[in-house]
C-alpha cells in the first residue's frame, strides 16, 4: 500500500500486466509477470518462486509425463488422507493458541499453491486439476 502511495506510476502498470494474464498466456511470460508483481509486493495466482523450487527440483531421469502423474497422485494421496487428518486429536480448535495444534487450517492455502505451481509447470489448467481434486475428495465420502 505504501509503494502503491508513494509510486503509483510505477504500481500502475504492473498492476495492469497481472490483469492482462490469462490461463492462455504463455507460461514463461505468465511467470515473468508474477516475478515482477511478487516482487512489487502483489500477491499472484501462482507462486513464481514455489514454481522455480519444483521446477529445480525435478528428478535426474524422470521424464514429464512421469512427474505429471506424480502430480496428480499427490493430490489424489492428499484428497484421500483428509478424513484421516481431520480425525486426527490434533486438529480440534485448541482455544490456548487460538488454532490448531497440527495447522490444519493452512491445508486448503497449501493444496491450493503447491497444485498451481505443480500444473504451471507441466503448463496444465490449474482449475481443472482442482475440481478433479475435489471430486475425488467427494467420492471418499
Amino acid at each position: 500500500q505504501v509503494f502503491s502511495y508513494h509510486c503509483p506510476f510505477l504500481m500502475g502498470p504492473i498492476e495492469c500486466l497481472t490483469d492482462v494474464v490469462t490461463p492462455d498466456t504463455d507460461i514463461q511470460v505468465t511467470l515473468s509477470i508474477f516475478e515482477l508483481a511478487s516482487a512489487a509486493g502483489i500477491s499472484c495466482e501462482v507462486d513464481p518462486a514455489l514454481v522455480n523450487v519444483l521446477a529445480g527440483s525435478k528428478m535426474d531421469g524422470s521424464s514429464p509425463e512421469e512427474d505429471y502423474k506424480v502430480a496428480c497422485l499427490l493430490l489424489v494421496f492428499v484428497a484421500v488422507s483428509l478424513p484421516l487428518l481431520a480425525s486426527d486429536p490434533a486438529s480440534f480448535y485448541n482455544t490456548e493458541v487460538d488454532g490448531y495444534n497440527n495447522n490444519i487450517h493452512c491445508l486448503a492455502k497449501a493444496i491450493i499453491h503447491v497444485s498451481a505451481a505443480l500444473f504451471t509447470i507441466h503448463n496444465k489448467n490449474i482449475e481443472t486439476h482442482l475440481k478433479e481434486f475435489l471430486l475425488v475428495r467427494g467420492a471418499g465420502g
